[in-house]
């Protein structure tokens, strides 16, 4: 028997990094996932955000209210109009970490950026890197590759005072990225809408908002608004709210200009506050649920020293922030009710209508869970995992469940799963249509029943287990059938969960091409020819998949793990999604199938 070499452990094996080297070796404690520019959520936006971040604090202080962003091809230029960095400081504000202003809370009173990474994490993930200040004729204009400074130059100008920052995101480290617009332009209109009165222009075009996050929700709701948008906005906080008749409740919530899709402390002020003012107002004691059904609403903060919970900033953890939320929603939501008698009669009529519908499931909820309990709350058909999202653990944000098609799919991820983190439910087949149906005959499919158990999701989407919700079907007409169920019955019911960017579904290869030596999986008939050209014809095995099933459990591991390709299901809004769901999920079969057979490849 051969022994293992024991590896010496000694002063030899401890390293100390640059902050320039640890940015680039951990990207990802810095902005996320790499990604290649498919996903909103991609570095690369993640990276044009810090710079953009920046421009807004200026604006915030009061100093500029212009920002002029360019896009050309793999190249961001950002302008802004503010005070411009200290000539004196620029290149240590642009490539020292933990240096910058924001530290001085009489400058920079409410900034999202406060720990002096976000510029210098750009900086060092970008082939190229530009600074430029302008401040009192004078400027400064640094250059950089990689975090490198390679060019340094000032002298006198006529420009007016400001900042330009021009990068190139490292084509090694992002690769075959672009940017999308759509995407650049979601988040110019986020940027216009919590700060109203400041103009972004991005390529020539402008994005401007008079009224806050009032605008945010008039263009969210557009016809469904059952009364005028309930809108707030003081010095520290801004809020806007309005109920429809749709399933759910929706929410958007920024700290300091910045989106926490997650929520946070301040959210769960927000909630609590709409409660309270209702109760007041009627002088009865409502339940949340039932003042909030229907309801889609919006909420920034300005908060000196923000406490996120990753250096992403989805969600805040500043516990100090919620009776002084609370306390202003519930006053200023009171006193428009009391100056706004005929809107206050529409609101108290939709939290009475929603009452009564909870009143009507409320019995078929308890026969579902006394079946639970029966069962010893054992979910048949899910293969749990141990940790969850929301454990003290950090592999809880790890966490996935996969809901998959048939046996035969779930025998080979059950075997090569991890069983930390990713759980695995089982579908019978094709599930219920839940288009145009109640919430009550949803709740008395057991399906779907069990996927609201297994996701607790049942109330709300607060106590979600996992963070990805993962559909894994096959590739043909009914895996796709299958999707579109799963989908319609998220968007229907619990919209909060796709808007927050928690479902997904699974990308698996079409094709395996090997030889003796060697085997590629590919994803589609252009990655198919790439591998046979490269293998060569000679001794060639070619396979298409016709369904996960066929894939065995060794290969099925790679699949899953570390390289696990997902396509987000993400929208950008609610609007127009219950005509879509109308015309594919619907009754109008003759529509659908000429729309079908008019634009079929």
């Amino acid at each position: 028997m051969t022994q293992e070499k024991q590896v010496i452990y000694d002063e030899s094996k401890i390293q100390t990094l640059s902050s320039l080297e640890h940015i680039r070796l951990r990207p990802g404690m810095y902005i996320g996932k790499l990604g290649d520019g498919s996903h909103p959520e991609d570095g690369i936006y993640i990276l044009v955000k810090e710079i953009i971040d920046n421009s807004i604090d200026e604006f915030i202080m009061g100093a500029g209210r212009r920002i002029d962003v360019t896009q050309a091809d793999q190249n961001i230029i950002i302008q802004d109009f503010g005070r411009g960095i200290p000539l004196g400081k620029l290149v240590e504000c642009v490539s020292v970490i933990n240096t910058g202003g924001k530290y001085n809370s009489d400058v920079f009173q409410f900034s999202v950026g406060l720990n002096g990474v976000g510029t210098k994490a750009v900086n060092a993930l970008s082939d190229e890197f530009k600074a430029r200040s302008v401040r009192d004729g004078k400027f400064r204009e640094v250059s950089f590759e990689r975090g490198v400074i390679v060019d340094d130059r000032e002298g006198e100008t006529d420009e007016p005072t400001g900042t330009r920052i021009s990068f190139t995101p490292d084509r090694e480290m992002f690769q075959n990225f672009n940017f999308r617009p759509e995407y650049l332009v979601k988040r110019m209109w986020m940027y216009a809408y919590l700060n109203s009165g400041l103009s972004l222009y991005l390529n020539g075009a402008r994005y401007y908002s008079k009224n806050g996050l009032k605008d945010l929700i008039e263009v969210e709701l557009e016809d469904d608004k059952l009364y005028e948008i309930i809108a707030f906005k003081g010095k520290t906080i801004e809020f806007a709210l309005c109920h429809t008749d749709n399933y759910g409740e929706k929410y958007f919530s920024f700290v300091n200009g910045q989106y926490t899709n997650d929520g946070g402390t301040h959210l769960s002020a927000f909630r609590e506050g709409v409660l309270k003012a209702i109760n007041e107002f009627t002088g009865k004691s409502y339940q949340a649920a039932d003042v909030r059904d229907g309801m889609v609403g919006a909420i920034s903060i300005k908060l000196k020293e923000p406490i996120f919970e990753s250096q992403t900033k989805n969600k805040l953890g500043n516990t100090d922030v919620r009776w002084p939320i609370v306390d202003a929603v519930r006053k200023n939501i009171v006193d428009y009710l009391h100056r706004n008698l005929e809107e206050a009669e529409i609101v108290i009529d939709k939290v009475v209508r929603n009452e009564k519908v909870r009143q009507q499931i409320q019995a078929v909820k308890k026969q579902s869970k006394e079946k639970a309990r029966r069962m010893s709350l054992k979910i048949p058909k899910l293969k749990d995992c141990k940790f969850h999202l929301g454990d003290n653990s950090k592999r809880g944000e790890g966490t996935m469940l996969f809901l998959t098609e048939g046996q035969s799919a779930t025998g080979s991820m059950v075997s090569c799963r991890d069983v930390y983190t990713q759980a695995i439910f089982s579908l019978k087949g094709k599930p219920f249509n839940c288009h145009n149906e109640t919430f009550e005959k949803v709740y008395r499919n057991e399906e779907l029943y069990y996927i609201m158990q297994a996701l607790d999701i049942e109330d709300d989407i607060d106590n979600l287990r996992y963070n990805k919700v993962i559909i894994a079907t096959d590739s043909d007409v009914d895996g796709l059938h299958i999707r579109n169920l799963l989908i319609t019955f998220f968007l229907t019911f619990f919209e909060q969960l796709v808007l927050s960017g928690h479902l997904y579904v699974l990308e698996t290869p079409l094709f395996r091409v090997r030889n003796k030596k060697e085997t590629i999986y590919c994803y589609d008939q252009d990655e198919r020819d790439a591998a046979v050209e490269k293998l060569g014809k000679a001794n060639l095995e070619v396979t298409r998949f016709k369904g996960l099933g066929e894939i065995s459990p060794d290969e099925f591991g790679q699949f899953i793990g570390e390289n696990i390709r997902l396509q987000s299901v993400s929208i950008d809004h609610m609007r127009n999604v219950p005509e879509m769901l109308e015309f594919y999920m619907g009754k109008n079969t003759p529509e659908r199938k000429e729309h079908i057979m008019a634009n079929l490849v």
